[in-house]
Order: C-alpha cells, then sequence, then structure tokens
C-alpha cells in the first residue's frame, strides 16, 4: 500500500517514511496540502498523513478538498494539543488526529489501524444487522458475544462485556461509577470507585491502542466515564 506523508518539516517526513518503509509501506512525500493533492490525483493513496499547519494550503483545507472526491483515511498531525483542533479536523473528514511529539510506534500502529479499518468488509456495512453495535474500529456482536478491534477478536470476561456494551449502546453518553456498579453487579454499590475503576483500565488495554490516552473510554473527573462516538 502507499502512504502519503505530508508536513512542511522535512525532517518529519524523512522519519516517518523510514518507519512506514520497515513496515513495507510504499512512500509518497509532499511538504504542504496542494503537493499533497496533487500527488494524490496522480497516483493511488491508500491513506495520508497531513499536518495541519503548512504554507500555501493547511491541512483543513487540504483535507476539505480531498473529500470531495476521495474517502482515504486521513490522519492529521499537529502541534497543538486542543480538543477545538482535534474536533475542527474531525468534523471536516479526518479518520484519527495525532499530536507532536507523537511516539512513532504509536503512529504506525494507528496507521495500520486505519487500513485495516479501511479495507476490511465488515464495519459499517453490517451496522444494522440487529444485535450488532459498531463505534469507530469496534465491532460489537451481542448475540455471539464477540468484539473485535480492526476485525481482530478481542476476549472480554463476561463483566468486562457487560460493561463495554452499556458504553456501546449509550455512546456519549456519562456513567458514573455507581450507576455502572448498579447495573453491572445488580446490587447496591459498594467500593463502586475501585472495582469500576480496575474493570475500565482493563477494557481499555484490550481495546485502545495508547490505554495511558484513550480514544473511546473516557473519565470525566469527579463524574464518571463514557464511550465517545467515532
Amino acid at each position: 500500500m502507499t502512504i502519503l506523508v505530508c508536513d512542511d518539516d522535512k525532517e518529519i517526513v524523512e522519519a516517518i517514511s523510514i518507519y512506514l518503509k520497515q513496515e513495507g509501506y510504499e512512500v509518497v512525500a509532499a511538504y504542504n496540502g496542494k503537493e499533497a493533492l496533487a500527488a494524490a490525483k496522480e497516483q493511488e493513496i491508500h491513506l495520508m498523513i497531513l499536518d495541519i499547519m503548512m504554507p500555501e494550503l493547511d491541512g483543513i483545507h487540504a483535507l476539505l478538498r480531498l473529500r470531495e472526491e476521495s474517502s482515504i483515511p486521513v490522519i492529521l498531525l499537529s502541534a497543538k494539543s486542543e480538543d477545538v483542533d482535534k474536533i475542527l479536523g474531525l468534523n471536516v473528514g479526518a479518520d484519527d488526529y495525532v499530536t507532536k511529539p507523537f511516539n512513532p510506534l504509536e503512529l504506525m500502529a494507528r496507521v495500520k489501524s486505519q487500513l485495516r479499518r479501511y479495507t476490511s468488509l465488515g464495519g459499517i456495512e453490517q451496522a444494522g444487522r440487529e444485535g450488532l453495535l459498531v463505534n469507530g474500529a469496534i465491532t460489537m456482536d451481542t448475540e455471539k458475544r464477540q468484539v473485535t478491534v480492526d476485525g481482530e477478536p478481542v476476549k472480554l470476561t463476561p463483566t468486562e462485556f457487560k460493561i463495554l456494551q452499556l458504553f456501546m449502546e449509550n455512546l456519549g453518553k456519562v456513567f458514573s461509577s455507581t450507576q455502572i456498579y448498579e447495573r453491572i453487579w445488580q446490587e447496591d454499590a459498594f467500593a463502586a470507585d475501585n472495582v469500576v475503576s480496575v474493570h475500565i483500565r482493563r477494557i481499555r488495554e484490550k481495546i485502545e491502542i495508547d490505554p495511558k490516552n484513550p480514544d473511546y473510554v473516557k473519565v470525566m473527573w469527579g463524574v464518571g466515564y463514557r464511550m465517545d462516538k467515532k
């Protein structure tokens, strides 16, 4: 597969390219949004890594133009960490978002994740099937009691499955530790914070690329937990 890497910092492009080539990918380099769009028209690109802040044509506007013609996965890069940048990027069609400085191994994991989702026959096409819950890379079959992430099976305990199902059925809704405990264990909460936090940590280890910086199950300090919609 061919991946386009676009950043006005040539050292970053070169560094990312080295890791991608080690994973067996073909790499096309670009240094601003105009070059990225031109390259995407000239050859088949399967995924684009696109910096936001660039001269001539920034990543956001390049992405807007790209989405008029293509649905290939796009991972945005940015030195900014504010949520507003992430939300803006995702709203205009980005598939993922990585903040600089980033761990190259994490970026490679996100590249593989997006390519699996893009080439998989599962996912969104199956979302309407009864008993099937889909959120981003996570697919849950409540009838077969199975969970996959990027098409790979994930082994959850019955309790972990129930907690994840609660989140999958209520995307964006915040649940306190007490609410989660009483719904899952079907009894009055006792030491709910510790018990629930342990199970949340184990779920994150199984479904998140970076459990310490989760994309899906988020903690709302002093309130509870929620699963973000992807």
